[in-house]
This record gives C-alpha cells, structure tokens and sequence, in this order.
C-alpha cells in the first residue's frame, strides 16, 4: 500500500523558503521526486505552489501533502484553513491531508476535527487523509471515530536514535502507513559510526544508510536538502539494499532520542 500510494522518497520542505526553496524543488522535481510535503506552519506553501507550477510537471503526477495547524481544528475554521491552502498552492486539491499535530490536551475533541477533515476529502479537497505525530492511543481512538482503512498515513519521526517501534506497530495492526520525519536526525547521522562503517561497505554516505533502512521497513520518507548532490544521493539511496546483518547493527542504534518535541507535543509512548 505505502510505495504505490505514497511515492518513496518524497521530498521535503520544512524550513525552506524563497529561492533557496524555489531551487531545491525544481531540482528535485527535474530528478525525479514527485511526493512533496509541506504544512500550513512551514509558511511556504504559495513557494511550494509557485515551483510546481514553473517545473512544467504536470499536476497530476505530483503527490502533493500539507498539514492543517493544530491551532486551526475547530470545525468551521478547519475547513477554512483548507481553502487557504489549496489558494496558496495554487490546486484545487492535494493527494494528502494530515492533522500536523493532535490538538493539546484534547482542548479540540477528535470526534468533531477528524469527521470536518473527512468532509474535506468527501468535498474533493484531498485525495488521502491522514494524521501526524499521533500516539497509539491516538490512532486506537482515531480508528474508532473514522474506521478502519480511512487514514493512509501517520507521519512521525523515525530515524535509527528514535525506532519509534511501538507506534510503528499499531499502524501496522491499522494499515496505515508510516511516513517518517527527520530520517537524518537532522544530520546527526553522518557522525555515527556504525553507519559509517556500513556505509563504507556499500560506498555509500551514512545518509543514504539510513534512508535505505527505512525503505527496508516499508517506511516512506522525505528528505530535505537545499543542496542538488544531495538531493539526487538521498533519491539513489533507495536503490541500496543492506544485508541483515546490517539491519540489525541499525536497530542497535535506538537511543530514544526524540528532535520534535515542542511543549504541545502528546504524552509520547
């Protein structure tokens, strides 16, 4: 389900902003990617729309996601802040609808955000919906709300310090899909060992290591660069195949380490 309805690697945009994001899309969209992500707090998505557009890459072979702001939930403003969306990138739909965050301390009751999103897909606004940054609980209550099979994805982050292995699981027993943020552990990565060592081994750079050990995994991810050698590494590291052996040596590496965590963050698992 994951590969063919998320097209892996996607690539991302958070933190990228005038040229420096009008750059880095065009080079990715001229290399292949054709999964973007972006989010309604990014502040970039009338950029992201802008760059499609010039690319010359038609519409529809594009895998467009954003991401409804937590404090946007409210039903009515919700819908709202999808209309803004769609306007700022210039579509009349995109492929993917994520909830960005759970709303704090339910102050937002899910029962009422997840069926006004589901109203947007209904509407024809968003092909796909789905959550992010959701606990097991959360996906438990979700599932009861929407049912089985309504959510393809839930984005969270994963990389080889943070497995994330309990909330990969219960999507698993859902069928919904993992999509994974910060695969890099912004950078942190490159100064590993053991991916250094496997690495080597492949000629290969311990990013693209850990982007093929989450291809492994059935995991979709985005990776940002602003860089066109790296764009085009991190595409090439999904033709990397590791041994078991290596994967193993990988799941070794879970420290818990934890990037996203702001103070409205759930009570993670």
């Amino acid at each position: 389900m994951t590969t063919t309805t998320l097209p892996n690697p996607g690539f991302g945009t958070f933190r990228l902003e005038g040229d420096t994001l009008r750059q880095s899309l065009l080079t990715a969209l001229e290399l292949g990617y054709r999964h973007i992500d972006t989010a309604q707090v990014y502040g970039n998505e009338a950029e992201v729309g802008a760059a499609i557009a010039e690319s010359g890459v038609p519409r529809d072979e594009i895998f467009l996601t954003t991401k409804v702001w937590y404090e946007r939930l409210v039903p009515g403003d919700l819908e709202r802040s999808v209309d803004e969306s769609l306007e700022r990138l210039g579509t009349d739909h995109v492929d993917l609808l994520l909830i960005h965050w759970p709303s704090p301390n339910d102050e937002v009751a899910m029962a009422d955000y997840l069926p006004a999103l589901r109203a947007a897909q209904q509407a024809g606004k968003t092909r796909h919906i789905g959550v992010s940054n959701f606990t097991r609980a959360q996906l438990d209550q979700a599932v009861e709300i929407l049912g089985e099979g309504a959510l393809l994805t839930n984005q969270i982050e994963v990389h080889p310090f943070l497995q994330n292995r309990a909330v990969i699981d219960k999507c698993q027993e859902h069928g919904i899909a993992v999509t994974a943020f910060m695969p890099l552990a912004v950078g942190k990565v490159m100064e590993d060992e053991t991916l250094q060592r496997i690495a080597e081994a492949h000629d290969a750079s311990p990013a693209q290591v850990a982007l093929a050990w989450l291809k492994a995994q059935d995991i979709v991810t985005f990776p940002s660069s602003t860089k066109a050698k790296n764009i085009r590494s991190n595409l090439a590291a999904f033709e990397l195949t590791l041994s078991e052996d290596e994967m193993q040596a990988i799941a070794g590496l879970e420290r818990g380490e934890r990037i996203a965590d702001p103070d409205f963050a759930p009570s993670w698992d």
